[in-house]
């Protein structure tokens, strides 16, 4: 009785200070919502539609957000940890209200590209099979996580930190990569387009 009264709760338009847990809403529709210093603990909103919400100051723990919709959803200063993202397009989110950080997220099968996501965190994820093609990534700091399959292409990755992580790919020639910071041996990997042997 406890998670329905939750769910129906939702159907209002702004939250604040809220605190929620253990929510089940997938394919739930959250479109235009408002939702300020909220936290979320252990939900799910798999397949739910978020566009045109705003989240401003909330934080996401352990909650599984797999195919949520987000066109021109907007993110300020929201904090993802713990959380499964699988399969979101995030390339159509409201462009000029970007400001999030990822920690211990899975990330997999997104789309970031054409995004300005200058100085975001994506500390100890998964980030598998990931878009960042056209992607200002200025600053952003892929500490210690794991980026096995995902594209950069004309990526701006200048002064972004891989220090710790593994499994990357990126062609030198193809992106932008002054004063970034790598750490050995995966350092190696920028050389992998040049074909040539190292001892």
């Amino acid at each position: 009785m406890k998670q329905t009264a939750l769910v129906m709760d939702l159907k209002s338009k702004t939250y604040s200070n809220k605190n929620f847990q253990g929510l089940f809403l997938r394919q739930h529709d959250l479109t235009g919502k408002e939702f300020i210093n909220c936290t979320f603990k252990n939900c799910d909103f798999s397949e739910s539609e978020f566009s045109r919400s705003l989240f401003t100051d909330c934080i996401f723990l352990d909650c599984d957000l797999s195919n949520i919709k987000v066109n021109h959803c907007s993110f300020q200063e929201v904090i993802f940890e713990g959380c499964k993202l699988v399969g979101i397009i995030f390339s159509t989110i409201n462009v000029l209200l970007i400001s999030w950080t990822f920690k211990e997220c899975k990330i997999r099968f997104c789309d970031f590209s054409n995004l300005k996501m200058i100085h975001s965190t994506f500390f100890k994820c998964l980030i598998k099979e990931n878009n960042f093609i056209n992607t200002n990534l200025k600053g952003v700091d892929f500490g210690r996580s794991d980026l096995q399959l995902s594209q950069f292409n004309n990526t701006n990755l200048e002064k972004a930190n891989f220090v710790g992580s593994i499994n990357y790919y990126i062609d030198p020639t193809q992106n932008r990569l002054e004063k970034s910071k790598f750490s050995q041996p995966e350092v190696l990997s920028l050389l992998a387009g040049f074909k040539i042997d190292i001892e």
